[in-house]
């Protein structure tokens, strides 16, 4: 990956892209650190028990945001309503035919579940405001001099305009840095938060080794686990399942075309990480309206809680539910057996038609399993690490530094990253050719 970004380095218009995208992280990084005027940042620290919690709804969205939540930003909210949106937008798709019919037109049905998404990215946007405001209503800053004399009704209103704006600002800055062409805006956005969070988390860490020499033991370990789960989540997203196709001689007029061999990738996990963050936040989710209409009530937090042993089964549940329906979303085996048939394909030894696309559904269940369970398994190591190991401070915040969840998003994004690079530099070689 290196290797490739210094060669990117090399052209001058791949070079100016990169320069572009990086400015634009930056301005979203400055954004993240500017604090938000009403809000008492001290307060909130000192009697923060959903922060400290990097696996509710609160937490996720803090680790995902690059600490912003806990700094009580401007772009707090960060790409979480945005996310959320896109997974509701997406799921609509399948359900109701009108919006399925939208996405297959081409450009301009894209454009319109676009702005679809925006409209529903900005109304989650007031929702998880106003969500902040009410769950940190005791860090409102009655005596800031921008809202001096003001009601707290109306200090809570600003802050939640303030969120509004600067969720949607967030968005734009996405959608530039996609525009731009060098990766996906929203994912390296997360990507960006996800690496500052665990920056200060690590920094943390370190000092308590510093405080504590005992400790270091314990950095020594959680750095040997990274490496460990880092080698096998960059093993599972490159590993695939290669179906032969051989495609009969055909012979037209003169010429005789076809005969070659080749095969269909089917990916092992190859709904990525989507079914961690939508089963995550179908379960906390709720926390966050229960936080809005009902502040005093702790029963969720206590019965369907991150750490507790029933949110724990229905997290491992709902993974394995999502990874079998964005495999039947992104895999059809009745649409590529068709097309393989009409481009005079088969698979050796097995009939066309019906036959085929049985024995693609049966391969890619199979193989949905294997990546479902591998899911399950990566997102429920924090809780379960917290289950065995306890209330140990130095655990808990390495842990939160890098989950494994944050860093199978690390490596998706990285990977992605790289190939697209990898793709315009060998689009420009061949327009270098051409010319």
């Amino acid at each position: 990956m290196f290797k490739t970004l210094f060669n990117a380095f090399k052209i001058k218009d791949i070079r100016r892209k990169l320069l572009l995208t990086l400015l634009l992280l930056f301005i979203y990084r400055l954004g993240c650190w500017l604090p938000i005027p009403g809000f008492d940042i001290s307060a909130i620290l000192a009697s923060d028990n959903n922060l400290s919690n990097g696996f509710s709804i609160f937490g996720i969205m803090n680790m995902i945001s690059g600490n912003a939540l806990q700094n009580c930003s401007v772009l707090a909210l960060g790409v979480s309503p945005y996310i959320t949106a896109s997974i509701v937008i997406q799921l609509l798709t399948v359900a109701i035919p009108a919006l399925e019919r939208l996405s297959k037109q081409g450009e301009d049905g894209r454009r319109k579940i676009n702005l679809y998404t925006r409209i529903a990215a900005l109304v989650l946007s007031l929702a998880q405001a106003i969500g902040i405001v009410v769950a940190y209503k005791d860090g409102l800053d009655v005596g800031n001099a921008l809202w001096a004399g003001a009601p707290t009704w109306l200090i809570g209103a600003g802050v939640v305009l303030i969120l509004v704006a600067g969720g949607m600002f967030t968005v734009w800055l996405g959608e530039r840095i996609t525009d731009l062409g060098v990766a996906n805006g929203m994912s390296m956005l997360i990507f960006v938060g996800i690496l500052a969070s665990s920056a200060n988390s690590i920094a943390q860490a370190i000092q308590l080794a510093i405080e504590d020499i005992t400790t270091v033991w314990t950095i020594v370990l959680y750095v040997f686990a990274v490496i460990l789960i880092f080698g096998l989540i960059v093993f599972v997203d490159g590993a695939e399942r290669r179906v032969p196709i051989q495609y009969a001689k055909q012979i037209k007029g003169r010429k005789m075309y076809g005969g070659q061999s080749t095969f269909i990738p089917i990916k092992v996990n190859g709904s990525g990480v989507m079914p961690i963050i939508f089963a995550s936040a179908l379960l906390t989710f709720p926390q966050l309206i229960i936080s809005i209409f009902w502040p005093e009530s702790t029963w969720y937090q206590q019965w369907l809680g991150t750490n507790s042993w029933l949110y724990i089964v229905l997290l491992a549940l709902l993974i394995l539910a999502f990874s079998f329906f964005y495999a039947q979303i992104t895999f059809n085996p009745e649409d590529v057996s068709k097309r393989i048939q009409q481009q005079g394909g088969f698979i050796p030894g097995i009939r066309a038609g019906k036959p085929t696309a049985d024995y693609l559904k049966k391969i890619s269940r199979r193989i949905t399993l294997f990546g479902a369970i591998f899911l399950a398994l990566i997102a429920l190591i924090p809780s379960l690490a917290f289950k065995a190991i306890g209330d140990s401070v130095s655990w808990g915040v390495l842990i939160n530094a890098f989950s494994a969840t944050g860093l199978m998003i690390l490596v998706s994004v990285a990977l992605e990253f790289d190939k697209q690079l990898e793709a315009q530099m060998l689009m420009r070689n061949y327009k270098g050719f051409l010319n």
